[in-house]
């Protein structure tokens, strides 16, 4: 037997005596549970569920380019003696809904920043308030913020965003609602001072191509109040707007004139082009101290809308203003929005 031999016998032998041991099996690790966002359609569209609640979360805002045209048109807090001016904001809404067993808890929040140049910016709550059951708190807009859809109309409060503590009832095409606003910086007499507050009701719907709104409000600092009456109505290619509003003197819900009239026609020239005219008039306008004047003015403009893709669109407008007692003034704007 050759040495060969012996080796490969040798081998045999002692792979046959040793015992077969089986390999350790590899186990791998479970991959964490990963909880991907849900769609939320019970409040339309938009609404995703916070992950491990059930919350539904909406955020959408938009970001506006605009230059001011004028006699030194003041849009941010430093002076400014040009006759225009550019400016650039941003703005983001938060809108939480869920549902409890007194219908949907609305939780909104509303920041704003803008920027008149690199150094004069300013970043502000533009609304945050809470909703349920028809009842809403904190900061948000009036009825007196609404007014027709172009620019020319001057119908509304020169500050419309409160602190207030509203109940609205709606059904379908109708609602109507009171709320208690504190009226700390809207317009206040020599002898009172910025601590107000004041009652405002709303009324409004709608009826086919018919919409209206009646808005009033008693202001309890300054003694006076204002009523105001809108409607609009589908005429031909457009949308015809009338609007008027009284004042029993100068209050923080009304101050521009003791009455005044407004109309509009929104022209829908094209799928994405709207042309709406405007005028007013304004009887015994406002010029200063506590009282109205004994003087008139009127006003006229035009706005132009423009869509040039979807949620991305144009406008510009020009106003021209002409009171009895004062000098006449042009002004307006051109602005591009993207909002999403």
């Amino acid at each position: 037997m050759n040495i060969r031999m012996v080796l490969l016998a040798s081998a045999a032998a002692f792979a046959a005596s040793t015992p077969v041991l089986a390999a350790d099996a590899i186990v791998a690790a479970e991959p964490e549970p990963v909880e991907y966002v849900r769609v939320c359609d019970a409040y339309g569209t938009g609404y995703f569920y916070i992950p491990g609640t059930e919350t539904c979360l909406k955020i959408e805002g938009y970001i506006r380019f605009q230059v001011d045209v004028g006699d030194q048109p003041l849009n941010g807090s430093l002076s400014n003696d040009s006759d225009w001016d550019a400016r650039t904001r941003g703005q983001v809404q938060f809108t939480a809904k869920s549902d409890t067993e007194y219908g949907p808890l609305t939780g909104v929040i509303v920041m704003q920043f803008n920027a008149d140049n690199a150094s004069d910016q300013d970043a502000i709550l533009d609304s945050a308030y809470l909703d349920v059951a028809g009842f809403r708190a904190g900061l948000f807009y009036s009825w007196w913020d609404d007014g027709l859809s172009g620019e020319t109309d001057d119908i509304g409060s020169i500050v419309t965003l409160h602190n207030s503590l509203r109940y609205q009832y709606e059904s379908g095409t109708f609602y109507a609602g009171i709320s208690v606003d504190e009226l700390e910086d809207g317009f206040y007499k020599s002898d009172e001072g910025p601590n107000n507050v004041g009652v405002a009701f709303g009324i409004g719907g709608t009826a086919g191509a018919f919409s209206y709104q009646v808005t009033g409000g008693w202001d309890f600092d300054n003694e006076d109040g204002a009523v105001r009456a809108m409607g609009t109505v589908e005429i031909g290619p457009g949308t015809l707007g009338l609007a008027a509003v009284y004042s029993s003197g100068p209050n923080s819900y009304y101050s521009a004139a003791e009455w005044a009239v407004a109309a509009e026609y929104a022209i829908k020239a094209t799928d994405k082009l709207k042309i709406t005219p405007g005028v007013q008039y304004y009887g015994d306008y406002y010029a200063s101290g506590d009282d109205f004047s004994n003087d008139d003015a009127w006003k006229v403009g035009l706005t132009v809308d423009y869509q040039i893709v979807d949620n991305f669109y144009a406008k510009a407008s020009v106003q021209y203003l002409d009171p009895d007692n004062g000098d006449d003034s042009t002004s307006g704007y051109f602005r591009l929005q993207r909002s999403f």
